[in-house]
């Protein structure tokens, strides 16, 4: 292996440190090494992270994230100096200092790649290091003077990727039942037990009736199950969805809230086909189009339409599309952390965010990751997908809208349910929709592609609609466009739109709260005064003036599929029928908006909920909007989604919030239906009384910061760290980072943070879950669906009870649904999601603490039956939990020869890495 002659940079909470090419570290002050890294490329990992420690964040030098990412396209790796090592076979380092010496090891080690007749990803290599040499990026030479140029040229990217075949259409499934008792016998089959637990062998007998034919029009099979942590749940819903999806020929669809249950149930698809490609065939994971990579975009990027940083990001990501199994971008192979290290620069015009597929026009449309899920999916006996597009396809009556539905982490559907059916007129969407109609204007760079250019040669075959689409364009222009909001707070809107947003954002700032505070405000949508209400009619004119060209469109499109000329083949037709769904699309979202606009000055509809908002973030505005939500979002779930579905699986762990099954039934829209529902409930088998406890800590003062930091730093000291701690704001999290990660760093106790660390959540939770002495501070996005085994999360901290922001909808709700009662309902259920994220596994032990004297006593039934609730000051919190933790079984003295106690000389010997725990083996 040839030596890498190039120093490396280290810089952490911890401190600072500077490794020369033959090994030799030192610490290095932040000027230092600031000088250093400007005069001479150092190897660093995840360089602005290592830029936010220095103070630098133009900071730049040889990230070895990208060099792995070039190396090992579409391989997960924790972004660690040791979770790459592990990745790679090399030992971990042991401490911080041994870290830096361990990026030129890894360094050596993925260059020695190059010189491997074995290695996998070698086509293309060359190819794309000579345009990235081009770019300047700073490995590209290293790596051309290693990498052997080929013989012959290398194919093109796209000519390289899999074509989908078209198929025809897949028969209605067949009338089945699914016998309870061979249910259990394929849960026999997929555990590999005998006698599995009781309460997964009841599960699976319980969720053959969601199988059973209809009984009458709008009235499915509705099954409710509350599956405590530990049964087993997913294989227990699975293995009837698979008995039933075999013997039908139909196909069930699995739906989650969260990405990381998503890959829990693709990861047990080797349970239920062991045969990589029929499992391929068998098991599809579907996600909204705006997650996949669009390949004409790409195209686009790697042809020059991107410059710089995001460049190179392209032509990684090109490496990438070469080798990843779907070409999901948000949640699949894609390293979760690759995007962050280009600060989001161009990842996110990859994707086909704003709905300007050509379709059957696009040449790599064969090739197209979309259309093959889609496709895919087709044909399938499991789907596995997420509640948002579940609900969209089912509100949009889709062709594969589906018909039996498994609804994993179901108390979520009503959440789901709030943003699928939810409509917001502001700024924001009103230029998206003139970009998406109009094209680029000015100088605009980059693949917006408009109506005209989308349409313009299918059009050009009929002049009425041709005349439609040049007066769709016309009307358009009247929307906002670049630089509304500036004109808005100069005062000087331009058009009617602009003029009602002015005056949205004027009785906003007069009748709005805490203003001071820097985040969004808000206001009721009352007694509105007649310069908004007259804005409102104007707005209300261009918005039908639009619609009226998008209609007539529509209608001669359909009719061009009517009448089937000459011209319209296969790929025509698929392009013609995308267009007339993506037109639907718009002209739904234009009549959501003219009701919306409507409620000014006219009834108030008592089924919604109406407001006012100017959105900020950190002071600055962003947007000016009027918002709407149902009252009850699961009215238009129950109509839209279950009533018309065969058969519906509700599951979930803390489905009924420590209250009965009427508020189970509320919340999944299960009221809303005629027919009777089903109930199946399932107690945990863990012990949480003999391996949890919860401390209600009692003398902390309510907005002493400075108290609140220490509380942290001296509960993560106690546990050693592998703590979750949780916040209801985000600005208290980054205060009390800033004042205490330093501390623990120097203790041997990376802190990590959502909303602080440039990284995104799923790749903290891989970094939390690699190390047994992280911890990890974060809001409501790391408060469920997170998995981390015991031995890295064995505290939970929540600096206070999670009350509902106090906004304009939680005010209406709260009216509607029993005052106080509707609050408690909604902290009992963040404080089960919460206290779940503790025991996952059997053996896990922890403690969970609640940083607020003033708990109510009766929010306690949100914790499982049985576990120890003590109010103490903090000082005993400590004592506690010091006695309690530090490995999961273990006393001091056994912690202490893990090396998790003062003085540790290195990482204890755990089963860390990989994906979480399989879903039916461990928990869940």
């Amino acid at each position: 292996m040839r030596p890498l002659p190039l120093p490396a940079l280290h810089a952490t909470h911890a401190g600072i440190w500077l490794a020369n090419g033959d090994g030799e570290v030192r610490e290095a002050s932040r000027g230092e090494a600031i000088a250093r890294a400007a005069e001479t490329p150092h190897i660093v990992l995840n360089a602005p992270l290592v830029g936010q420690r220095l103070g630098y964040p133009e900071l730049s030098g040889l990230d070895l994230l990208e060099l792995f990412a070039f190396i090992h396209p579409a391989q997960f790796a924790v972004p660690t100096a040791a979770g790459l090592s592990r990745t790679l076979g090399l030992d971990p380092p042991a401490g911080e200092a041994e870290a830096a010496a361990t990026l030129i090891k890894i360094a050596e080690m993925l260059m020695g790649v190059l010189a491997d007749s074995e290695w996998q990803q070698r086509e293309g290599a060359w190819t794309s290091n000579a345009t990235l040499h081009r770019l300047g990026w700073g490995w590209a030479p290293l790596i051309g003077a290693r990498l052997e140029r080929p013989e012959r040229g290398e194919r093109m990217l796209f000519s390289r990727l899999k074509h989908w075949e078209e198929a025809g259409e897949r028969p209605p499934p067949r009338t089945v039942l699914v016998d309870p008792q061979d249910a259990r016998a394929k849960l026999d089959a997929l555990t590999g037990r005998i006698e599995p637990r009781e309460g997964q062998k009841a599960m699976a007998e319980a969720v053959t009736q969601v199988f059973n034919p209809k009984r009458a029009k709008d009235a499915p099979n509705l099954l409710l199950a509350e599956a405590g942590t530990g049964i087993g749940k997913t294989l227990a819903y699975l293995a009837p969805a698979a008995l039933w999806a075999e013997r039908s020929g139909g196909t069930v669809w699995v739906s989650t809230f969260t990405k990381a249950l998503q890959r829990q149930l693709d990861g047990e698809g080797p349970k239920l086909f062991a045969d990589a490609e029929e499992r391929a065939q068998k098991i599809v994971v579907r996600k909204g189009r705006e997650n996949y990579l669009c390949l004409l975009n790409l195209e686009d990027a790697l042809q020059g339409a991107f410059a710089g940083r995001a460049a190179t990001l392209a032509q990684l990501v090109g490496r990438w599309a070469a080798y990843t199994k779907d070409g999901d971008m948000v949640g699949g192979d894609l390293p979760g952390w690759l995007p962050s290290l280009f600060r989001r620069a161009g990842a996110t015009a990859l994707t086909d965010r704003r709905g300007e597929c050509v379709y059957a026009g696009c040449p790599h449309y064969r090739r197209c990751f979309i259309e093959r899920a889609e496709r895919a999916s087709r044909d399938a006996d499991l789907v596995i997908a997420n509640h948002a597009l579940v609900m969209v396809n089912a509100a949009r009556a889709r062709e594969d809208a589906p018909g039996r539905i498994l609804f994993d982490e179901g108390h979520h559907l009503f959440d789901a349910a709030d943003s699928t059916f939810a409509v917001a007129f502001g700024g924001q969407e009103a230029i998206e929709m003139r970009r998406w109609i109009v094209g680029p204007e000015g100088r605009s760079r980059g693949r917006r592609r408009g109506l005209a250019a989308r349409l313009m040669d299918v059009a050009s075959y009929d002049d009425e609609g041709g005349r439609a689409l040049d007066a769709a364009v016309e009307a358009a222009k009247a929307l906002p466009s670049d630089g509304w909001l500036q004109r808005l707070v100069e005062g000087s809107p331009f058009g009617p739109v602009e003029a009602l947003l002015s005056e949205v954002r004027g009785m906003v700032y007069a009748r709005a709260k805490a203003q001071e505070a820097g985040y969004g405000l808000e206001t009721e949508l009352a007694e509105p005064d007649g310069a908004l209400v007259s804005a409102a009619a104007g707005a209300a004119e261009i918005l039908e003036s639009l619609g009226k060209p998008l209609a007539a469109l529509s209608r001669r499109l359909e009719a061009v599929l009517e009448d089937a000329p000459d011209w319209l083949d296969t790929q025509a037709r698929a392009r013609v029928e995308g267009a007339i769904r993506g037109l639907s699309w718009r002209r739904e979202t234009l009549s959501a908006w003219i009701a919306v606009l409507a409620r000014i000055g006219g009834e108030a509809d008592p089924e919604f909920v109406d407001w006012l908002a100017v959105e900020r973030v950190d002071g600055r505005e962003y947007d000016v909007a009027i918002h709407r939500r149902w009252l009850d979002p699961t009215r238009p779930l129950a109509a839209a989604v279950i009533a018309p579905a065969d058969g519906v699986l509700v599951t979930s762990a803390t489905l009924r919030g420590g209250e009965g099954w009427p508020a189970a039934e509320a919340r999944t829209g299960a009221v809303h239906l005629p027919s009777p529902t089903g109930h199946f409930e399932a107690e945990s088998p863990f012990d949480y009384a003999g391996c949890s406890e919860v401390l209600i800590v009692n003398d902390l003062k309510g907005g002493d910061i400075p108290a609140l930091a220490g509380a942290y730093a001296r509960l993560i000291e106690a546990a050693r760290g592998g703590t979750l701690g949780l916040f209801t704001a985000v600005q208290r999290l980054k205060a009390v980072h800033a004042r205490i990660a330093d501390r623990l760093a120097r203790a041997g106790l990376p802190l990590l943070a959502q909303h602080v660390d440039p990284i995104d959540a799923g790749t903290l939770v891989d970094i939390f879950r690699d190390d047994p002495r992280a911890s990890l501070l974060g809001t409501d996005a790391l408060r469920d669906g997170v998995d981390v085994p015991g031995e890295s999360l064995r505290l939970v901290v929540m600096e206070r009870v999670p009350w509902p922001r106090p906004t304009v909808l939680h005010a209406a709700r709260r009216m509607a649904g029993g005052g106080s009662a509707y609050d408690d309902r909604v902290v009992r259920a963040r404080l089960a999601q919460a206290f779940g994220r503790l025991i996952r596994r059997q053996g896990d032990n922890g403690v969970f603490v609640v940083l607020s004297a003033a708990f109510p006593s009766r929010l306690l039934t949100a914790f499982p039956p049985g576990v120890a609730v003590r109010r103490v000051p903090l000082e005993q919190a400590i004592a506690r939990v010091e006695e309690r933790l530090i490995l999961p079984g273990t006393g001091r003295r056994q912690a202490r020869e893990a090396g998790l106690t003062e003085g540790a000389p290195s990482t204890p010997e755990l089963t860390l890495g990989g994906p979480p725990p399989r879903a039916g083996e461990d928990f869940n």
